[in-house]
């Protein structure tokens, strides 16, 4: 049997090296033409700039509740005036920002509305400018855009919009372990996006997140942070129940304590349902009424 050998002068032979030589250049000219973005590379995939920005979390820090800033009417305040008996929910933001600072606020804005605790009432609202450029004006805007958007009668004393200088927000931003940077290229704010909820004494409870809070977390993380103060036994029920998680911000079902609970429930039903029973056993002889034999007369 005879093998047959290909051609390299065959018509077909010819089709392949020239398809395999369209292919090579093909991907050399790819490589040549895709050029590595700057400041990327194969171990760092963002920009350098964001290196700068993050959240630390450092819970249990105190704030430095002597620093000064300025409010919406310009009067000079300590940041300790807004941390007196009530939990406070914190936000590092500018009022100028064109995105993120806005979202972060209407989030908040939309899951208090969820919520049947009032700001000023049960809990404070403070948001606190890391621009030292804005004033009271833009602090003043942003307060009444807020106030109106949560239209909850008598919260205005609620929702606080302090500015100040460069070294009193440095101090609180470093106390929360907010890292943020100005981006001379897009002239804004680099900076991630979070509240948090401080108790009374000023020191870090809770960190929440992005831009969306879900009202039963705020609820609970106020509650937590108020001592038990505010909320109800349902309240203390549900913190019984679930445990924050600091890695991610929300609280998640501590599925032991549900156990428990859920036997010791059972239990309890056990032994109420027992004692009914016991109870309704005691009572028939009584209900029965005395043996027929008693009833009868005697013959004669």
């Amino acid at each position: 049997m005879k093998y047959l050998k290909a051609n390299p002068n065959s018509v077909s032979s010819k089709i392949t090296a020239t398809t395999v030589a369209w292919l090579v250049l093909a991907l050399n000219a790819g490589a040549q033409l895709y050029q590595e973005p700057k400041g990327l590379g194969p171990a760092n995939i963002k920009p350098a700039i964001l290196e700068k920005v993050g959240i630390d979390q450092r819970l249990n820090e105190q704030l430095p509740l002597n620093t000064t800033f300025h409010d919406e009417s310009g009067r000079t305040v300590q940041l300790g005036q807004y941390f007196k008996e009530k939990p406070v929910i914190l936000a590092l933001v500018y009022y100028t920002c064109p995105m993120l600072c806005s979202e972060v606020l209407n989030g908040l804005t939309s899951s208090l509305k969820v919520l049947q605790f009032t700001a000023g009432k049960e809990f404070e609202v403070v948001a606190i400018s890391i621009n030292p450029r804005e004033g009271p004006a833009e602090a003043l805007k942003k307060r009444e855009g807020y106030v109106h958007r949560y239209r909850r009668a008598g919260s205005e004393q609620g929702w606080h919009f302090l500015t100040g200088e460069e070294q009193s927000i440095q101090a609180v931003a470093k106390s929360v372990g907010f890292r943020y940077t100005w981006d001379p290229n897009i002239q804004q704010y680099a900076h991630a996006s979070a509240i948090m909820i401080i108790t009374p004494q000023g020191k870090l409870a809770q960190y929440y997140y992005g831009i969306e809070y879900p009202p039963k977390d705020l609820r609970l993380g106020l509650v937590q942070a108020s001592q038990n103060k505010i909320g109800n036994l349902v309240d203390q029920l549900l913190l019984y129940c679930y445990h924050y998680d600091a890695s991610v911000g929300k609280y998640s079902a501590a599925i032991m304590k549900i156990v428990r609970l859920a036997g010791a429930a059972t239990a309890l039903g056990i032994g109420l349902l027992m004692v009914v029973l016991f109870r309704k056993d005691r009572r028939r002889p009584e209900l029965a009424g005395p043996a027929p034999e008693q009833h009868r007369g005697v013959r004669s």
